[in-house]
């Protein structure tokens, strides 16, 4: 049975695109989560999926937090994300201090739009134990939630809200980027074998080198984009320039995952244990290298 890999469907997901493509679902099939990381993480707790391309800071707190519905197994993004935060078309947000003490809207508990609230609200000196949120799943909710007054702001990756503030939705107030790389992998750690795992992996590590490649950022990567996704050249020739990808996706750094704990510790997100964090609890070593 293929593997079952659960996915953002947003411009960085291409390589996995056209790795997809050119599989044709032998190996595996893609399963849309458009909800973001929190959906991804509900749906492997769910028999949903096998494996989740996903953002870095909800899959460690996740497993920080007692999950076992999976491991790490790879990278797949080695840059920041920049997550702008976005008020309403008509909301009186003006800039990130305008937001304390306000409801801020999130896809899910547990999400990249929770923790990345959490890194604001340490950045600003908030009390990271009073924040307020509300639950609007998809960026179509967080953008109805901040023009209906029922939250102050949201906060979505940059490029891929631009699109709705260039239509005069929503308006950017600020950006807060990730203080760590920015998406990994992970897998249920029985559902997803190493005997099918390991070439996906390997393959894909293919796509990512090719997409990543100079040539390939100079032209076939942009028209790929805009053929999926639609958005202008120059934003697509913008984003390139921030993106990283990794060499090998079988491959994690051992202080990433020490760095984003420490920062969710510090946020009040995560709680430190005794001892410690023992980094190879986070990450399933049969699959993936930790360097």
């Amino acid at each position: 049975m293929p593997l079952r890999i659960g996915y953002v469907r947003e411009h960085f997901s291409s390589p996995l695109l056209q790795f997809a493509e050119a599989d044709g679902g032998k190996t595996f099939t893609l399963v849309e989560c458009p909800s973001g990381t929190g959906q991804l993480i509900g749906r492997l707790e769910k028999d949903e999926i096998d494996v989740a391309i996903a953002l870095t800071d909800p899959l460690i707190s996740g497993i920080a937090k007692g999950s076992t519905a999976y491991k790490l197994v790879g990278s797949y993004v080695t840059t920041p994300l920049n997550w702008a935060v976005i008020t309403g078309k008509d909301a009186p947000y003006n800039s990130i201090a305008d937001l304390k003490g306000t409801t801020i809207g999130i896809s899910r508990y547990g999400s990249g739009s929770q923790t990345m609230a959490y890194v604001m609200a340490l950045q600003q000196g908030w009390p990271t134990n009073e924040l307020q949120f509300k639950v609007n799943n998809d960026i179509r909710g967080l953008i109805d939630s901040v023009n209906d007054g029922s939250t102050s702001a949201f906060m979505w990756e940059w490029f891929t809200t631009k699109p709705f503030v260039d239509a005069g939705e929503c308006r950017f107030i600020g950006s807060v980027p990730t203080p760590w790389p920015s998406w990994l992998i992970a897998a249920h750690p029985t559902r997803a074998p190493t005997s099918e795992l390991k070439p996906f992996l390997d393959t894909l590590s293919t796509y990512v080198r090719a997409f990543d490649a100079p040539e390939k950022r100079a032209a076939d990567d942009v028209a790929f984009i805009k053929d999926k996704f639609g958005y202008p050249e120059e934003d697509i020739k913008a984003w390139l320039k921030t993106v990283g990808y990794p060499q090998t996706c079988a491959e994690i750094p051992r202080q990433v995952i020490l760095d984003t704990l420490d920062v969710l510790h510090k946020a009040g997100f995560v709680q430190r244990p005794e001892g410690g964090f023992d980094v190879g609890l986070f990450v399933n070593t049969d699959i993936a290298s930790l360097v």
